[in-house]
């Protein structure tokens, strides 16, 4: 089973590089902005609560979101038989430790960290063009700041956790889609 944790700042590409694994892997994803975002447009409680901190650029708590993973698994056991990629979780050294102890729980583990490695001010452009594109509501240049803010505080020492463990491999996000995803699947074909 190969389990995938997709690292980066906002902006950095996670996404749009969670796509072409799954593509090209035939993995399950699990974006825990898509699960979030699809609670707040249906106004369930948990969207509610999440909108209130993704509109001020916090990060959702740690337990609710590791319920949360939990859940999308569980429901998703055969879609996720041959392995995931956590696309925007963990963000914090403690949903780490979480993501650990679920994922023992069911008999596996984190295979491989891959860190995208963009520069601030590509990722604010990014985020702000994304904004246009797409029409989130959360991809304000006011809200950028905070979360990569945010990220910087809360999120970056998760690189040094995972290298301690040998689990971490920094990718170039920055060039086209293409080329980002081909420094990616030489380190998976390693």
């Amino acid at each position: 089973m190969l389990n995938i944790v997709i690292f980066g700042a906002p902006g950095s590409g996670k996404g749009t590089q969670s796509d072409r694994l799954i593509a090209e892997r035939g993995l399950f994803h699990i974006s825990t902005g898509d699960v979030l975002r699809d609670h707040m447009r249906r106004g369930t409680d948990l969207g509610n609560t999440a909108r209130q901190f993704i509109d001020q650029g916090q990060l959702i708590p740690d337990q609710l979101m590791t319920d949360i993973l939990a859940n999308v698994l569980d429901d998703n056991r055969d879609a996720a038989a041959r392995g995931v990629i956590f696309d925007g979780f963990p963000r914090t050294i403690a949903q780490a430790e979480a993501l650990e102890r679920m994922l023992a729980e069911r008999g596996t583990a984190v295979t491989m960290v891959i860190g995208l490695e963009v520069d601030e001010k590509e990722l604010i452009e990014r985020i702000l063009n994304r904004g246009r594109l797409t029409g989130r509501s959360d991809d304000t240049l006011e809200t950028a700041r905070k979360r990569l803010d945010v990220y910087h505080r809360q999120t970056s020492p998760l690189r040094d956790y995972y290298r301690e463990r040998g689990l971490y491999r920094p990718v170039e996000g920055t060039g086209g889609i293409d080329a980002v995803a081909r420094r990616i699947a030489a380190l998976l074909d390693e």
